[in-house]
């Protein structure tokens, strides 16, 4: 397992230098000058290349990155220009926000697609099935942008159960972790079906079925077991998607995440602030695949011992 984990590692260091590099390279192809929105476009030219040089913009691309890089390695992001605050320091502040956000929409997808897959596996073809893989269409027809407000106007207008927007007690978190989840909930059902179809008809669970065992315990102990595999990787992978797809649900719902200060930073032309997020989400996804390569190893021994999937 150690030297599983350490090729994994090892591998991790090329694709974090290379997402960095990335990162940095689309800055010049954002358009819009950031002085020009702290300043104004009639401002003094000597002003003007005053700020440009407090922020290295002044700077060929080469010396920029080279910079980037040295203050990178110290954890410096730069200051933003808009807010004049450290940009790590204004991550650091939303950034657990979304992971809250993320983690509640993984838990509402986990909690309706493993009952709805696994009960849509075991009744093939019949009404469950059915029912099921029509839910599963539904949530993935549904964008985040309609149902989000679809749900504020039933739950928080019209019955006034949940509040509106803003994140304060554990009610704030249902509209926006609904929101986010449901389509991960119906790739999810989709994907559990079809895995735990395919273990169903292997043989250790015919052989488990005709030692006499449950049909209850067959089904979670036997075959869920195995047919989880391939869904852990989907998880890791979709919960990577997450943390970068709450913008518009953080959006909607006035939730206090990296999403909404992405949008911040696009309408203020802030490049440093919108390189550390992007930074920030990339990184966070690379980690997460991360995990979930270890995850998939403790799972399936056979993924360790042959050192990759």
């Amino acid at each position: 397992m150690l030297s599983f984990v350490l090729k994994r590692l090892l591998l991790l260091a090329p694709t974090v230098f290379g997402v960095v590099t990335l990162v940095f390279l689309l800055r010049p192809l954002i358009p819009g000058d950031p002085i020009d929105y702290m300043l104004g476009e009639n401002a003094v030219p000597a002003d003007r290349e005053a700020l440009r040089a407090q922020y290295e913009l002044d700077k060929s691309i080469p010396e920029q990155y080279l910079l980037f890089l040295s203050r990178l390695v110290k954890g410096d992001l730069g200051r933003s220009i808009h807010a004049r605050r450290p940009v790590l320091d204004m991550i650091a502040e939303r950034y657990p926000a979304t992971l809250v956000l993320a983690a509640a929409a993984m838990v509402v997808a986990i909690l309706v697609a493993f009952p709805a897959g696994v009960a849509a596996a075991v009744k093939k073809d019949m009404a469950v099935d059915n029912l099921s893989m029509f839910g599963a269409l539904l949530g993935i027809s549904m964008p985040n942008f309609w149902l989000g407000p679809l749900l504020i106007l039933l739950f928080s207008i019209h019955l006034g159960w949940l509040p509106v927007s803003g994140m304060g007690g554990p009610l704030h978190i249902i509209l926006p972790a609904v929101t986010l989840g449901t389509a991960m909930a119906a790739i999810l059902t989709r994907m559990t079906r079809s895995s735990m179809l395919e273990v169903i008809r292997e043989d250790y669970v015919t052989t488990a079925r005709a030692k006499g065992l449950a049909e209850g315990r067959v089904i979670l102990k036997h075959a869920l077991k195995n047919a989880v595999i391939p869904i852990l990787t989907l998880i890791g992978l979709q919960f990577g998607a997450l943390l970068a797809g709450s913008i518009i649900t953080e959006t909607i719902f006035a939730w206090p995440g990296i999403g909404s200060l992405i949008v911040t930073a696009i309408y203020s032309r802030d490049f440093p602030l919108l390189q550390g997020l992007v930074m920030t989400i990339s990184l966070s996804y690379v980690l997460v695949n991360l995990l979930t390569d270890l995850f998939y190893g403790l799972a399936d021994p056979r993924i360790r011992l042959g050192g990759g999937r």
